[in-house]
């Protein structure tokens, strides 16, 4: 396993691997965009992008895979089992000291180097993959992104020419990326305001009692904490609710996630 640090370099880029990387910045089909322009120049099997903030949500998934759909699977199973918090690249990032300004490295690491036995298995072994090459990225915000491409058994091992061509276009998908993630945002922010935004609509008490269940406070423990009733809580948060737009404590813990009025 290892990781080397990319610069900022001009390079004469082929116009179709251009072109089918930027079409799928504010789609659904992001890595399938990537996976198809770069499968012109390298020839790979899946392609993954994943994007967690500084305070380890996963704000962009994204996958595709040359067959089926079985990097979506795959990427499900890594979102739903957390193993973003086990893999190397991710928790490598995590421990970096923020930078002054955007940092990409390129990384590359075999099926055999994944010491976590279940993501090694779900990620590599399940899937017939024998290793990957990634994109890493490291903004001063905090927010770290991979940009992955993996090959199969059957393929041949990453060399110098492919590490090389990722190199040339490594400045390119982590600028599309970035676009993809504010396009994602600026999307949900015409939708619907951001949560910090109807937050300023409540009460300040509705605020606090709020903001000591997205703590993960119980009812109960808030009640106490606040030196109020229980059914003052339970007023109160049932109006921040209406206000908020959803219908349950998951809900807020979620992120609020809008409930539809009939």
């Amino acid at each position: 396993m290892r990781r080397w640090p990319l610069r900022a370099a001009e390079h004469a880029l082929a116009a179709p691997v251009v072109s089918g990387v930027l079409a799928g910045v504010g789609t659904p089909h992001l890595a399938a965009s990537y996976l198809g322009a770069m499968h012109r120049v390298l020839p790979v099997t899946f392609c993954t992008v994943f994007a967690v903030s500084a305070s380890g949500r996963i704000e962009t998934v994204s996958a595709a895979s040359t067959y089926g759909n079985t990097a979506e699977r795959t990427s499900e199973r890594y979102v739903a089992q957390r193993f973003d918090l086990l893999d190397p690249n991710m928790v490598w990032l995590a421990k970096r000291k923020l930078p002054k300004r955007a940092q990409l490295w390129l990384g590359h690491q075999r099926a055999e180097e994944v010491a976590d036995p279940a993501y090694r298995a779900a990620c590599y072994g399940d899937v017939g993959i024998r290793e990957r090459a990634s994109i890493l990225l490291l903004l001063p915000t905090g927010q770290r992104t991979a940009v992955s491409f993996y090959r199969s058994l059957a393929q041949p091992d990453f060399g110098d020419a492919d590490f090389a061509l990722l190199e040339t276009h490594a400045t390119l998908l982590a600028d599309a990326t970035l676009a993809h993630g504010r396009s994602a945002m600026a999307a949900r922010e015409a939708v619907e305001p951001t949560l910090a935004t109807r937050l300023l609509a409540l009460s300040l008490r509705e605020r606090e009692v709020i903001g000591h269940l997205m703590a993960g406070k119980t009812a109960k423990q808030t009640a106490r904490e606040l030196g109020i009733e229980l059914t003052t809580v339970r007023t109160h948060q049932y109006r921040a609710f209406r206000r908020l737009g959803i219908g349950t404590l998951k809900a807020l813990l979620r992120g609020v996630s809008p409930v539809v009025s009939p």
